[in-house]
């Protein structure tokens, strides 16, 4: 299959043409594609977007890739109900990286003093941000024993012409190793790649154990080999296929301004880890996309995250509670709250599952535990479940002073927070009768409604 944006676009388009939205009149690259996207939300809609005309910019952009669960599902080949399972099959299945001398990242490479990143397609995204973000920035680094590679996003914006400012907020693998190289007295070299195959930007959040290369996730996500070139002064794996990419060296020395930006809060957001990365190669596709991701609460940036975080975890609690049925982090919880459907053994069994899902995932703080019956994929479902099943004096679980996610904003100035568990299951000593409508009345409705 073809591994580059541009090629799925097409593809795409040709398939699914009702899910993609061409804006072909002129637009500002100062706020108007995230308004766009977020008035699209308020209507209930969520097409992927390209605009033709971004002011100042000289190329399409293309957004809202993420922001459809059925579309993520049809890029893995299942049906939305087996997303999770879909995704933990492909993501499992990890295939050594395939080497190419050339790909559509190869037509134009730029170095020296002709390196100037102003000209990028930098977009504004929130009236708060301190200036335009890259919001899909992929960064890779290597481990310098294993070759190893890391994929993961962090916010991004221009500092100097060649300069970086970004933060690694996350602590995750990639502050891991940078913690080596500061070790070592060395800069740590990265590549930063900006739009490639969805399926790729997928395994940019994998949840995997550090060591693991995501290029090899990547592959097992597209089916075959993820195609890859070398960056030509420290010679990092990047996708054969991305749009741009640019190489340098994160300076653990260097500390500079970055933030506020929008995050997935809904709030903007200047706890930051300051980083530097200091641009030595730009690398691009002579006639490129510039593929965007919109920050904030939007459903393109909670759902990139969380997909993989979700199918990890339903994966974990069915192995371990086969009552297990249902998994899902809604939008209106960015990643802070859980819904888990499951049908008990025993009594407490709830709790102990919330309990699990609150210690594997560090950035839950709630969890509402419900019947089988409950949708929860709808809010209103489990809200009415919450409303009916859940008495405050025994069906809430408490517990204080955890690690939780830096950009929370009530969370303490260290991170940490406290969790909450609320079983809103129905319990053995619950008596209430639902109130049905019989099948045939239904039937008979549905025929009478049919094509009004």
């Amino acid at each position: 299959m073809a591994q580059d944006f541009q090629s799925f676009l097409a593809e795409y388009s040709a398939a699914h043409g009702d899910d993609v939205l061409v804006v072909g009149e002129p637009v500002s690259a100062d706020q108007e594609v995230t308004a766009v996207v977020d008035a699209l939300a308020r209507q209930g809609r969520d097409p992927m977007l390209v605009f033709d005309r971004v002011e100042g910019l000289g190329c399409r952009v293309a957004t809202n890739v993420f922001a459809s669960r059925r579309r993520v599902a049809r890029l893995l080949g299942v049906e939305l109900a087996q997303l999770h399972e879909g995704y933990q099959a492909r993501a499992r299945r990890l295939l050594p990286t395939r080497a190419v001398e050339s790909g559509p990242v190869t037509e134009v490479v730029v170095q020296g003093d002709a390196l100037d990143l102003r000209r990028l397609p930098l977009l504004k995204h929130f009236e708060g941000d301190r200036g335009p973000y890259i919001t899909n920035a992929i960064l890779i680094a290597e481990h310098p024993e294993t070759g190893a590679g890391n994929m993961s996003y962090h916010r991004s914006m221009l500092h100097a012409p060649t300069e970086i400012a970004t933060s690694l907020h996350s602590r995750g693998d990639l502050w891991r190793l940078l913690q080596l190289a500061v070790a070592a007295g060395r800069p740590l070299p990265v590549a930063m790649v900006i739009g490639t195959h969805p399926l790729v930007m997928l395994a940019g959040s994998a949840r995997v154990p550090f060591g693991t290369d995501e290029r090899e996730v990547a592959g097992g996500l597209l089916g075959e080999p993820l195609e890859v070139v070398r960056t030509p002064r420290h010679g990092i794996k990047v996708p054969a296929g991305a749009e741009f990419v640019l190489e340098g060296e994160i300076d653990p020395t260097a500390k500079v301004d970055e933030g506020p930006f929008g995050e997935f809060t809904g709030y903007s957001s200047d706890r930051s880890t300051n980083n530097l990365l200091r641009v030595h190669t730009l690398m691009q596709r002579r006639t490129p996309v510039w593929v965007d991701i919109v920050g904030g609460r939007s459903a393109e940036h909670l759902n990139l995250a969380r997909i993989p975080r979700e199918s990890e975890m339903a994966e974990k609690l069915k192995g371990r509670f086969p009552g297990v049925t249902a998994v899902h982090y809604p939008n209106s919880g960015t990643h802070f709250h859980a819904y888990v459907a499951l049908k008990q053994m025993r009594p407490g069994e709830a709790r102990q599952v919330m309990l699990g899902l609150l210690g594997w995932d560090p950035y839950l703080k709630t969890v509402i535990a419900v019947d089988p019956d409950v949708d929860v994929t709808r809010d209103e479902d489990v809200l009415w479940a919450l409303a009916n099943h859940f008495q405050p004096h025994r069906d809430v679980l408490m517990i204080d002073g955890l690690p939780g996610s830096p950009l929370d904003p009530s969370s303490s100035l260290n991170g940490t927070t406290s969790r909450m568990g609320l079983d809103a299951t129905r319990g053995p000593d619950f008596h209430g009768k639902l109130a049905v409508i019989g099948g045939a009345a239904r039937a008979r409705a549905e025929a009478l409604l049919r094509g009004r």
